[in-house]
């Protein structure tokens, strides 16, 4: 818990809250909208998406050959552009579409500056700590931005830019030690450097199915809440979420004790445990029952996803840097949510029901983790 530690963590505690105060505030704006299109939210989700695949051939060389902490700063800066169009009433594809930029530049640094502030030993618990606090964000972010948003669209809006702003200051007291820069190679160079490595094709593929189902996850709810649970509100919605949020910050607490990267392998438990809980939710038709599910749903999820990154981490600063493994694992991941959300647009488009979607991703999501991680050697590798 070294000062710089504690600014990142604050930084991005902040950041975090705004990305989510910004896209509920959006989903108020269409929940208040009449007659607004079934597909208009995941194709929202897409246009933040998009960013991380356009500009994943360079962020994460940006993050290596420059100080992470100024990168986080334009990055923030970005963001907070994006929530300015908004409230200039851009349309909210475009401008969404520039918080998923700087949401880009900015995951490559963030993740990638923790083994320069924190050492092997305590890097699983610094991701700890980094999820933690970054599901907190989440969660106070959907509830308090959503909340807020429903009284007034543009208060929400004046908040988010005013914590860009700040979270940007704060991480000028970011002071991370050098590290050696891997040689550089092209972007496809990187990729099949890095993916010749079982452990690293394993977190890689962790990583992708890790956030093309919570991404999912999340849109589907949108829709599956009014219909199962009768909640018609940004606030209503963002408050069930609220448990899911819970649930990954305790799974990301227990973990450190339970998983160290020297046994990765037991991660693959905590995927099937998500799994099966998404298949339960389907079948749930009362809100405490939705709201416990959520809660053990978002547990698995943070015992599998933290160990993913802190091995992420390493392995990258071993091999090609630990920013543009970083920013390979968001290539990929990002490339997945695309199609998942997609899919699901074009399912949500076709009028087939949430309930019937929600089964099959939890259905795909098993039996996906099942074939992804049966290939993951007992050794490290």
């Amino acid at each position: 818990m070294n000062k710089s530690f504690v600014a990142l963590l604050v930084a991005q505690f902040l950041s975090a809250f705004a990305d989510n105060a910004i896209l509920f505030t959006i989903i108020a704006l269409v929940m208040q909208t009449p007659n607004s299109a079934s597909w208009y939210i995941p194709a929202l989700q897409s246009s933040f998406l998009i960013a991380f695949v356009i500009f994943a051939p360079w962020v994460g060389t940006l993050a290596d050959n420059y100080p992470k902490a100024r990168i986080l700063m334009v990055a923030n800066l970005l963001k907070a552009c994006g929530a300015v169009l908004l409230l200039l009433n851009v349309e909210p594809l475009i401008a969404y579409a520039i918080v998923g930029c700087g949401a880009a530049i900015y995951s490559p640094a963030k993740y990638g500056i923790l083994p320069e502030l924190v050492n092997h030993d305590t890097l699983v618990k610094a991701n700890s700590w980094i999820e933690g606090s970054t599901i907190l964000a989440i969660l106070l972010g959907m509830v308090i931005g959503a909340t807020v948003a429903d009284a007034s669209i543009q208060n929400a809006l004046i908040g988010a830019i005013g914590l860009f702003l700040l979270s940007a200051y704060i991480t000028t007291f970011l002071n991370s030690k050098s590290v050696k820069i891997a040689p550089q190679c092209g972007f496809f160079s990187q990729i099949s450097q890095f993916l010749i490595l079982p452990r690293a094709r394993f977190v890689i593929l962790g990583g992708v199915l890790f956030w093309a189902s919570a991404a999912t996850l999340r849109v589907i709810l949108v829709a599956w809440s009014p219909l199962v649970l009768e909640l018609h509100s940004a606030t209503e919605i963002a408050q069930l979420t609220l448990f899911l949020a819970i649930g990954i910050i305790v799974g990301s607490a227990i973990v450190p004790r339970l998983i160290p990267l020297e046994h990765l392998r037991r991660a693959k438990f905590s995927a099937y445990g998500m799994a099966l809980l998404i298949i339960v939710l389907s079948f749930t038709e009362t809100i405490w029952a939705a709201r416990s599910v959520l809660l053990l749903i978002g547990i698995m999820g943070g015992m599998f996803i933290v160990p993913i990154n802190a091995a992420l981490q390493e392995l990258g600063k071993q091999t090609i840097g630990s920013g543009r493994a970083i920013a390979l694992q968001g290539f990929f991941q990002n490339i997945a949510m695309l199609f998942a959300v997609g899919s699901y647009s074009f399912a949500a488009a076709q009028q087939i029901s949430p309930i019937l979607a929600m089964f099959s991703l939890g259905g795909l999501f098993l039996i996906s983790s099942f074939i992804v991680t049966f290939y993951l050697p007992h050794q490290q590798q």
